[in-house]
């Protein structure tokens, strides 16, 4: 097959242990990333197989129709930026391993990381250190305080261990369900979304990026925080409402910021307003970027495509196209 991947910005996938499973199959990489209809036509038109990285490309109808080769759409996690619906229309399946039982270790050490970069302030000390100076300031020490975790799933729950090894109260606000996991792991739930903002001392971010909760967090939630706290968005962009973060940290409540993630990435030239604000730590959407967990993934995708060339697809996300996919083209 013509197996394409797409936004492979650093070269990493051709040195993975498990790309050497596509042996056998004629495979081109593209180490930059564009949005550009024409030019991902261009790059596409001849690919059986596209492998996408995360949610970097969306493949809608407009572009889908414009493949007549492909068969194959091969990725993990959710899918937000692929048209289903037009995939199933046209013969195309969609393979993507939601990797149900395991979390993803390498995103909730970033969040981990993160929060402890702001509370003790660490790239403003070492900035300061290059430039001569000696200590700027004090941070905040982590045992004690509470940690308000929006969402529990997979990645919250394995915050929460760090937390609890910090000597952090942990504290839950999330769906019914979630808090009933929440508390069978011996965790607190809020009283209230309002206490939950009140109370914590940090809030990390752990929601799925759907309608129900696109702006989930509002500026009005941010104004509760205390002038001391600190949010964690290691998530989605989306659960915050749009500016709602960046006019907080200016007013002061929280105090400070570690995002990772933004509306739209890569970030241009023009930034992002975040990045001018002292009280915030940003990372490029670095959450999931290990050598481990690109090994992970990367077996994962490779497995969907060795298995759908030996007509045996997995983790079809659109079942009712099997039996209607398109032919080879020769």
């Amino acid at each position: 097959m013509n197996i394409t991947i797409l936004d492979d910005l650093f070269d990493a996938v051709r040195g993975l242990p498990c790309f050497s499973s596509l042996a056998g199959h004629r495979v081109t990489v593209w180490n930059d990333r564009t949005e550009d209809q024409n030019e991902l036509q261009r790059r596409l038109v001849d690919a059986d197989c596209v492998v996408l990285i995360r949610e970097r490309t969306a493949l809608r109808a407009s572009l889908l129709e414009r493949l007549p080769r492909l068969r194959l759409i091969s990725q993990r996690s959710v899918y937000p930026h692929i048209d289903i619906d037009a995939c199933t229309r046209l013969g195309v399946i969609v393979s993507s391993d939601q990797h149900a039982g395991t979390p993803c270790f390498a995103a909730a050490e970033l969040t981990w990381g993160l929060l402890l970069a702001v509370a003790r302030r660490i790239p403003e000390q070492v900035q300061a250190l290059k430039q001569g100076v000696w200590q700027t300031g004090m941070g905040m020490s982590l045992r004690g305080h509470t940690l308000g975790l929006y969402g529990y799933g997979r990645i919250a729950r394995e915050v929460s261990n760090y937390a609890r090894a910090f000597g952090m109260r942990v504290v839950v606000w999330a769906r019914p369900d979630s808090m009933e996991r929440a508390r069978a792991d011996g965790l607190e739930a809020a009283t209230s979304k309002e206490s939950f903002f009140r109370e914590s001392d940090v809030i990390s971010l752990h929601l799925r990026l759907v309608p129900d909760t696109r702006g989930i967090v509002t500026r009005e939630d941010l104004e509760l925080m205390k002038p001391t706290s600190i949010l964690i968005n290691s998530s989605r962009a989306g659960l915050v409402a749009p500016n709602a973060l960046y006019e907080a940290l200016k007013a002061g409540r929280p105090a400070a910021a570690g995002v990772d993630v933004f509306e739209s990435e890569p970030l241009g030239e023009a930034g992002h307003p975040l990045l001018t604000l002292p009280n915030a730590v940003c990372t490029p959407h670095i959450g999931y970027v290990t050598h481990q967990e690109y090994q992970l993934q990367f077996t994962d995708i490779f497995r969907q495509i060795t298995a759908y060339a030996a007509g045996q697809p997995i983790n079809v996300v659109n079942p009712d196209v099997l039996g209607q996919t398109r032919s080879f083209v020769q």
